[in-house]
């Protein structure tokens, strides 16, 4: 196994704890990066030092007590913050999240025994080389999340575990190992005691991996106890021939067809969520969804709201939610008067990814599409080189310059919008003299 390359800082970590005769390990995901040879986020270090003994250690650098109860200290070296905690046992685990207490020890092995998954429960140091008392280093080769000891113990203790480890087989494209899966899909009640705030971020890393429409697919049932709506997507079938899967199944394979982006991916997730409620049959027996994309937008902005998704977010994904059908034109002004509608021409490219996803998920009939897509991004290209208004904070004139002509009132947002539309339909340039020329020849009329 080869040996870990020691950065100055972490080097710092080290000398600071060891010179004075404690042990200190690098450990858990920076550890398991490090294997898979990734630049971690984060690195974390874990001693036998206790909180009082390390704040000593560490007097001569910015400390914060992020988590002291627990035994975890912030030290700031280079303005870099590192995490070093306390080898530990935990206490009882009350609320499937957190323990009560913690007690400290003195052996890295029993800290290593209290961690989630055998990939996280990985030491290393460069005096001692890996401790890996798990077999985490053989299931990073073999591709497998597998608990620490008991799944049943480490899941009960806390819940979101579960989610983590779908996180992470969406991440590793590892499989999730059968005593942990059993695990997985036994306790998925137990999410119903973790903070919205945890499950968006979980829900969030998941859909945006290459693996992730299969985690959704695969373990619907576990996802759909903290968002129960997606459940009756589940095995409803369409009976259209534009579709050849279910309506879950059209999702998750439009999922797998979607760009990673969070936004696009939140949209192709919920975008049909409302189908399974706006289903009719005609007498030919054909399935047909009316206003199902107005009802998905209803249902996601109850989901939305209840998993406090922000603002932002929301916005954007109950739009494009709202247009994902829309029967796009591939024409230059059909395009211009599409960005003002959604807001931007950001938004327009993103709608374009999401149909494009639709399209991936449905009946090969509906291949032809690609080529007005491939129009559509063609216009998309010419115009974000061009000065074009899609809004009224684009135009070259705003309210000051209203009000310089004579206009008042209710005249200065009245006339704005007409110049607009003007822009729109090519009937005047966006630039200032052209657009005031433009205003008071109206006016004469």
């Amino acid at each position: 196994m080869n040996e870990i390359e020691i950065t100055s800082d972490i080097k710092i970590v080290f000398d600071t704890l060891n010179n004075v005769g404690y042990e200190c390990f690098m450990v858990g995901g920076c550890v398991r990066d490090f294997l898979l040879n990734k630049i971690p986020h984060d690195v974390d270090f874990t001693t036998n030092a206790t909180p009082d003994e390390m704040k000593e250690c560490f007097k001569e650098f910015n400390v914060i007590e992020t988590g002291i109860k627990h035994g975890t200290l912030t030290v700031l070296i280079n303005h870099t913050p590192y995490e070093i905690t306390t080898y530990r046992i935990d206490g009882e685990y009350l609320d499937n999240r957190r323990p009560e207490s913690v007690k400290f020890v003195k052996d890295i092995k029993d800290d290593l025994a209290r961690r989630d998954f055998t990939i996280n429960a990985i030491a290393y140091n460069p005096s001692v080389g890996f401790v890996d008392c798990f077999n985490g280093i053989q299931d990073l080769k073999d591709g497998i999340i597998r608990c620490v000891n008991e799944p049943i113990k480490r899941l009960n203790e806390d819940a979101l575990r579960i989610l983590r480890a779908l996180r992470f087989s969406a991440v590793l494209g590892y499989k999730i190992e059968p005593a942990t899966e059993k695990a997985c899909f036994e306790l998925s009640q137990l999410l119903k005691n973790i903070s919205v705030e945890r499950i968006v971020v979980e829900l969030f890393k998941t859909i945006i991996q290459p693996n992730g429409h299969k985690i959704i697919f695969d373990y619907i049932d576990i996802w759909g106890v903290v968002i129960p709506e997606l459940l009756k997507m589940k095995g409803f079938e369409q009976h259209n021939p534009h579709h050849v899967h279910d309506v879950l199944k059209h999702t998750c394979v439009a999922l797998e067809g979607a760009t990673k982006d969070l936004i696009v991916c939140l949209t192709v997730l919920f975008h049909d969520i409302g189908k399974p409620e706006s289903f009719t049959m005609d007498e030919k027996g054909n399935g047909h969804f009316y206003g199902h994309a107005l009802k998905s937008v209803d249902i996601t902005r109850d989901i939305f709201d209840r998993l406090k998704v922000d603002n932002n977010t929301k916005h954007q994904v109950l739009t494009l939610i709202k247009y994902h059908d829309l029967d796009l034109q591939p024409t230059e002004k059909y395009i211009r008067r599409l960005c003002y509608k959604l807001g931007d021409l950001e938004m327009v490219k993103k709608l374009i990814l999401v149909q494009r996803a639709d399209n991936y998920g449905q009946a090969p009939i509906h291949s032809e599409r690609i080529d007005k897509f491939n129009e559509i991004d063609k216009i998309i290209e010419k115009l974000e080189h061009e000065n074009l208004s899609f809004s009224l904070k684009d135009l070259s004139v705003d309210g000051n310059d209203m009000i310089e002509i004579g206009l008042e009132g209710k005249e200065i947002g009245a006339s704005l919008k007409h110049l607009l539309e003007a822009v729109l339909n090519d009937e005047v340039k966006n630039d200032k003299n052209s657009l005031i020329d433009y205003l008071n020849k109206n006016k004469q009329e």
